[in-house]
């Protein structure tokens, strides 16, 4: 039986490591969410006092750890959804995601409706069992997709996997390809966005590339079509990104003056009008992850998967006169 208060020193070389990753490495067989829930407890302490999970460390502290989790974290459920399953054995599975069913419920859902139509849920009915590496309302993610994108995501069946994927996810070895269409000519054919992301300090729900000290974020693009429509002008990007931060894309592309169609959180309009026209509109965002390429977690085999824009966006394409 585990003894309490526990206490670790943390060294110089985690300088600038998020309180929650430090306690992850230094505590066997825990996870982001288990601490997390330690933290939300007030059962961390940092140098004897209460601290977010994303503090980052200097290097010295003193951390106590007080006790255990008092409840244990909630449980996703399977439920019965349709999947299309792009590819599958007995270590992972790729699936082509619809825009508007988010990835996992989020940490504040209740085990009642706010915990149902989500990947995690349809995962769980279909394969029974994922690692569990992500906590238990998030078996088998290895990263994720805003819940108005579309397009490819690789779920880990056993923890062995999770943790090579996850790995190659650091090293990026796993290569994105995304298709979106955003407001306006981009003026260059291609190039490259490395602007630090970090959340918008005012609109939560936000993130922004305009605080210092955000974390490093990159993305190439490629100017596939301009479209000069009665509906406005308009980009057709490839991009790619060698990161994966919350909203990359979007916030990138909102930076450039670019939204991506559909995309009211970071400046799409609504609508968009044309004389003599009924306006349009798009109830999603213009970003669907087309192409996947990685390493097989067990084999090495080089694995590469794509999926072309689901109907809507095609339909989109069409009524604008793209080519």
């Amino acid at each position: 039986m585990d003894t309490f208060p526990k206490h670790f020193i943390a060294a110089l070389e985690d300088a600038g490591k998020r309180l929650d990753q430090f306690l992850v490495s230094q505590i066997a067989g825990s996870s982001r969410v288990r601490v997390q829930q330690l933290i939300d407890e007030q059962k961390v302490l940092v140098n004897d006092d209460s601290a977010k999970a994303s503090l980052r460390l200097r290097g010295g502290e003193r951390i106590s750890i007080l006790g255990e989790v008092k409840s244990p974290p909630l449980r996703a459920m399977a439920e019965e959804i349709p999947l299309d399953i792009v590819y599958e054995d007995n270590d992972l599975a790729v699936v082509n995601k619809p825009a508007g069913m988010m990835v996992h419920a989020g940490a504040g859902a209740t085990e009642d409706e706010r915990n149902l139509g989500t990947l995690v849920n349809a995962l769980l009915y279909r394969f029974g069992e994922l690692s569990a590496l992500g906590g238990e309302l998030r078996p088998g993610i290895v990263h994720r997709l805003d819940k108005a994108t579309s397009g490819l995501i690789v779920v880990a069946k056993n923890d062995e996997a999770h943790r090579k994927l996850a790995a190659q996810f650091a090293r990026r070895v796993v290569k994105k390809t995304y298709i979106a269409l955003v407001h306006g000519w981009v003026k260059q054919d291609r190039g490259t966005i490395s602007s630090t992301i970090s959340r918008d300090r005012i609109r939560r729900t936000r993130m922004t590339t305009n605080r210092s000290g955000g974390r490093e974020a990159i993305t190439h693009y490629n100017v596939q079509e301009r479209i000069d429509s009665k509906f406005g002008k308009f980009s057709l990007l490839d991009l790619r990104i060698d990161t994966g931060r919350t909203h990359q894309i979007r916030v990138h592309l909102a930076s450039l003056r670019h939204p991506v169609v559909g995309d009211t959180l970071y400046g799409a309009p609504r609508e968009m009008s044309a004389k003599n026209e009924a306006a349009i509109s798009l109830s999603r965002n213009f970003l669907h992850a087309a192409e996947l390429q990685l390493q097989h977690p067990r084999s090495g085999e080089a694995l590469s998967f794509a999926r072309p824009l689901p109907e809507e966006l095609q339909a989109f394409l069409e009524n604008i006169g793209a080519r």
